[in-house]
């Protein structure tokens, strides 16, 4: 009985640690839900707002308040058309297309990195044709986005092109005082361009399915239980037809054997 009480607690044991990981797991879905879920409610908030002045959401250090995340921004200037760059492998129209950065010199003197939109690959390293943006003054409506990561694996790119928009990396390759907090997609030009480019979809509002793995990590950990409940029943049932299929004990066939010995006896004696 000891033997089975140890595998029994053993078992016991198996099923807490495994509800402990889907707890953890199950806890992380739930806090990646609800990042989601704000991340979802800032895009309702900001993405048709009314634009602003460049200074009034982008200050003098050129950082991005996390809640300005795609807020449209109003810029007055002209595109620095000379230092464009393209950025490499953007998924855009089922293609692995370039998206083209242009620099903008804003009215305060500071150049904020406007993103216009996407062109296809060509047959090279680079697209066929860009289409230049308007010269001369413009007004310029795009939402803030923030900057991204360096990529993890190093990869470059050619001259003229980015891996990724790390505003830190493009402003080493453009003249100014260049905003590294922040950078916009474009929304409008006035006047527009000659010919426009690919534009940005809208962001998906999907929640996405963390909540619903969540409960399933839940159930799991109750499952674990269950099973484990399953497989002590299983055992116990087992043991007792064990019990109910075992010979009779010998030492009631031993009595049996003194009874006839004294049977025996007695007829003899007769």
């Amino acid at each position: 009985m000891s033997k089975r009480m140890t595998r029994w607690g053993v078992y016991v044991l198996v099923a807490i640690g495994f509800a402990i990981a889907c707890a953890f797991l199950s806890n992380w879905q739930f806090e990646r839900n609800e990042s989601r879920s704000e991340q979802i409610a800032l895009i309702e908030q900001n993405y048709d707002a009314d634009p602003a002045p460049l200074a009034d959401l982008i200050g003098d250090d050129g950082a991005l308040e996390p809640g300005d995340q795609w807020h449209p921004v109003m810029l007055q200037g002209e595109y620095l058309a000379d230092q464009q760059l393209l950025v490499r492998n953007r998924p855009h129209g089922g293609t692995s297309a370039f998206e083209v950065l242009v620099p903008f010199r804003n009215a305060d003197g500071r150049v904020f990195i406007v993103d216009r939109g996407w062109v296809p690959p060509g047959d090279g390293d680079a697209p066929d044709a860009v289409s230049a943006p308007p010269k001369g003054e413009v007004t310029v409506i795009a939402r803030l986005r923030q900057s991204e990561q360096v990529p993890a694996s190093g990869r470059g790119a050619p001259e003229g092109q980015v891996p990724t928009i790390n505003l830190p990396t493009i402003a080493d390759l453009i003249e100014g005082d260049v905003i590294t907090g922040a950078y916009g997609q474009l929304v409008s030009e006035d006047p527009a361009a000659d010919a426009a480019l690919g534009g940005f979809d809208s962001p998906t509002d999907d929640p996405g399915p963390h909540l619903s793995y969540a409960i399933q990590w839940i159930l799991f950990a109750l499952m674990g239980f269950v099973f484990i409940g399953y497989i002590i029943r299983t055992e116990i049932v087992k043991h007792r037809e064990d019990q109910e299929d075992a010979p009779a004990p010998a030492r009631k066939t031993r009595r049996r054997d003194r009874d006839a010995d004294v049977e025996d006896e007695l007829l003899d004696a007769r």
